[in-house]
């Protein structure tokens, strides 16, 4: 699948665009991206486009922080939010770049003093599995 999101943004954000994909890439999997480029719709493109310039190509792009802390810093966040679902997807990203289970589960354990034990319980439930099939070599970390 190409990596054309129908921006529909007019002006010159196509370094941005590139440089968001690119990063996405890296840190999320092909096979993630690949499955969220699939599932764009005329609905959904703007968003896309969006998240892919401005997420990726802006923030995760900048050079005050490194990734394995911006993925640190985005674990707490949605643990302590309780985005389920992105958490466990984040989890999996932060396996890819380089955070090992075992800063994972401290991140966890500081959501847990500053969020509170439901967050970080949800948080651990949820990274658990993700963490046990990196463990064993399973290709969860690509997905």
């Amino acid at each position: 699948m190409t990596d054309d999101l129908r921006p529909r943004v007019p002006g010159g954000h196509d370094e941005q665009r590139s440089t968001g994909m690119r990063v996405r890439r890296e840190v999320l999997g092909d096979a993630h991206v690949d499955a969220a480029i699939a599932s764009t719709s005329d609905f959904t493109a703007d968003f896309q486009d969006y998240i892919t310039r401005t997420g990726w190509g802006d923030v995760w792009s900048r050079p005050g922080l490194d990734r394995q802390t911006r993925s640190a810093i985005t674990l707490a966040m949605l643990a302590t939010l309780g985005h389920e679902e992105e958490l466990a997807m984040h989890v999996r990203a932060a396996l890819r770049i380089g955070l090992t289970p075992a800063q994972i589960k401290e991140i966890l354990l500081q959501v847990a003093v500053y969020a509170g034990v439901p967050a970080a319980n949800t948080a651990f439930r949820i990274a658990q599995p993700i963490v046990d099939a990196a463990s064993a070599n399973t290709n969860v970390v690509e997905s």
